[in-house]
């Protein structure tokens, strides 16, 4: 008896569901919501915590550079409690910042909570508003609708950007080594557009938009970036896809979090080259001239974006089976291009 009871111990598999994380929650839209809001909140709680850490050992009287800072940098470029020559003369700023951050993080923390324990584990048996935003991840229509508010809330996002720069106090222009408001943002659509095809100052630059070089351009691109997004998801609310985009685009869970991670992967490669080359956007007063750690750190990201990227955007084209041989060679093909384009972006930055 003893040795059958050992041995049932011993071939017993242990429950790992756990590890299944939020695809357990695939087809409940109301806890994945929950799971939405608590990530946001963590991610919230984070940048609240390290900013407050860094005001508290910041030294204002020595270049932000020389610090070792992470997140006041970045407020620093914004021209929150910045000075001439790129020194801070008020750490009050960043305090109010990461207190807001905080007070954001347990709101965002008490709506996950609340998504997960009291509210429905799908929004269609919500009350009020609730079941519009529920969705099947086979709904076309639905998800365009959700994609719309999304790209609003990022839209307004740059036109936050915009606001401070134009009326709220400016930001900082390396140029001059102040402050200053953008009173002539450039709105041109062919001088804006030109840097995602690599052209800047009339020729072209294989930088591309990392070869901007004035405030002006960098806040008339949030203008047409602002203005194209709430654009987009005002189209996106009221439409659905076309029929073409529902015969060539894949519509289940997988696939909405392989596109997702694409658009990370590409923003955190793109941020390689800012850093990298970039003194108008990533000021040497805040960022220093040794950049290779930042540069770094954007190229991991966003390589493990890329790899959460693939990843889940096979599983999405094998629907839980084989790939064809088709989506084979497609995927062959796929990952030598990336690779092709990797390599070349490490030698621009090298």
């Amino acid at each position: 008896m003893t040795t059958t009871t050992d041995t049932s111990r011993a071939t017993a598999s242990p429950n790992l569901d756990w590890l299944a994380g939020n695809a357990r929650l695939t087809n409940l839209s109301g806890q994945l919501l929950g799971a939405h809001l608590a990530h946001a909140g963590l991610i919230m709680f984070w940048a609240g915590a390290t900013t407050i850490s860094e005001v508290g050992r910041l030294i204002p009287s020595q270049p932000i550079s020389e610090q070792g800072l992470t997140l006041l940098p970045h407020l620093a470029s914004l021209g929150w409690g910045i000075g001439s020559g790129g020194l801070v003369v008020d750490t009050y700023p960043y305090f109010v910042i990461g207190m807001l951050h905080l007070a954001a993080s347990a709101v965002l923390g008490a709506g996950g909570l609340f998504h997960t324990f009291r509210g429905p584990a799908i929004l269609k048996d919500g009350d009020g508003r609730a079941p519009k935003f529920h969705y099947q991840w086979s709904d076309a229509k639905k998800l365009s609708f959700i994609l719309g508010h999304h790209l609003i809330f990022l839209g307004l996002g740059a036109l936050g950007l915009v606001l401070k720069a134009m009326f709220f106090g400016g930001i900082y222009d390396t140029a001059i080594g102040d402050v200053r408001l953008i009173t002539a943002p450039t709105i041109d659509p062919f001088t804006i557009f030109g840097y995602l095809f690599g052209f800047a100052d009339g020729s072209w630059n294989p930088q591309g938009m990392a070869a901007v070089n004035n405030l002006e351009d960098v806040i008339g691109g949030h203008i047409w970036i602002g203005v194209l997004c709430i654009a987009g998801g005002a189209w996106h609310i009221v439409t659905e896809p076309f029929s073409w985009v529902k015969q060539a685009v894949i519509f289940n869970g997988d696939a909405i979090l392989s596109y997702s991670l694409a658009a990370l992967s590409l923003m955190a490669f793109i941020s390689c080259y800012f850093f990298a080359y970039n003194t108008t956007v990533f000021p040497t007063e805040f960022y220093g001239t040794y950049r290779q750690s930042y540069v770094a750190i954007q190229f991991v990201l966003g390589l493990v974006f890329l790899t959460g990227h693939s990843w889940h955007a096979l599983r999405a084209r094998s629907g839980g089976g084989q790939l064809s041989e088709g989506d084979s060679l497609r995927a062959a093909f796929a990952g030598f291009l990336t690779l092709a384009l990797l390599v070349a972006g490490l030698s621009l930055v090298s």
